[in-house]
């Protein structure tokens, strides 16, 4: 069970004033890993060093063969008496990442997530978006409190992403972690950063909650809200939908029954894209000689 008594309580900033101090100007970075030296070992565990700050590594992840002066790799971050602490363990992410976390416990100021490690992530309170239930995943942002050093969750996702879209541009690839599905569209974390939404209309693949997949940037908007695809914007998609096809029909022997009157929902079904994106990779097709257009159907040339 988490420790109550310990989580999230105004006092215990007085505490973390010394720590923060001691912290700010050092290479530690806590709620990520670190490579640290072994300085001395002690009943309770290995004590590691960087600058002037030392921090207990407990005998439980002590490794069975080491020597003083070795560096050891080691995720770092507080315990429930807001020590810092390092662990061999690794958790589902660090600092600044998008992952999905199994809410656990409950309590009147948070909920704590199982994150892989003995002490469980909390998403206080005021940084839930909706009220979360045990069992149930909820994709979520790690972050560091600047004023305690704590490591805490947020599940208020969009707010928590970059606004800053300058360094993004139409086509470029990126990486999806599939947020929530609206009346509209998917909503997405775009490389661990930004925040886009795919339109239900425009997407022909089927996505869950929590999947990751690959898409690009569709358009940049001026209220700097992110427009994103499944398939690289414009003919730039033809190559990927004509191979897409190409290989649907070699494991279909060479042929299926789906031409240009066939309807969008068929398409969609076999071929996983609008018709208009059919049509314009069949046609590319036929130009090359890949295939032949037959009144019932398409067929891959031998």
């Amino acid at each position: 069970m988490p420790d109550i008594k310990n989580a999230w309580n105004n006092s215990s900033k007085i505490a973390h004033s010394r720590q923060k101090n001691k912290v700010q100007d050092s290479r530690l970075k806590i709620g990520r890993y670190n490579n640290l030296s072994i300085e001395s070992r002690s009943d309770y565990g290995l004590y590691l060093s960087v600058d002037e700050e030392r921090i207990l590594l407990p005998n439980k992840y002590v490794p069975d063969n080491f020597n003083l002066g070795d560096t050891i790799k080691v995720f770092v971050y507080t315990d429930s008496e807001d020590r810092l602490v390092a662990t061999t363990l690794k958790p589902a992410g660090i600092v600044g990442d998008f992952v999905f976390l199994k809410a656990k416990d409950i309590a009147s100021f948070g909920t704590f997530m199982e994150w892989g490690l003995e002490k469980d992530l909390l998403v206080p309170k005021n940084e839930q978006q909706d009220t979360m239930v045990p069992g149930k995943k909820y994709l979520t942002k790690i972050c560091l409190d600047s004023e305690t050093q704590r490591v805490y969750g947020t599940t208020q996702i969009s707010v928590n992403c970059d606004k800053n879209i300058n360094g993004l541009k139409v086509g470029q690839q990126v990486d999806l972690i599939i947020h929530s599905i609206t009346k509209i569209g998917i909503m997405a974390v775009i490389n661990n950063q930004y925040f886009g939404m795919l339109y239900l209309n425009e997407t022909y693949q089927d996505l869950s909650i929590g999947d990751s997949c690959t898409g690009y940037i569709m358009r940049l908007r001026e209220d700097k809200k992110i427009d994103l695809t499944l398939k690289k914007p414009g003919y730039l998609s033809v190559k990927g939908s004509a191979q897409q096809i190409v290989t649907i029909l070699k494991k279909a022997d060479g042929f299926i029954p789906c031409h240009d009157k066939s309807s969008p929902e068929e398409i969609k079904k076999i071929f996983s894209m609008s018709k208009k994106e059919f049509k314009r990779a069949v046609g590319g097709l036929y130009k090359k000689g890949i295939l032949e257009l037959k009144k019932n159907g398409i067929n891959l040339k031998q």
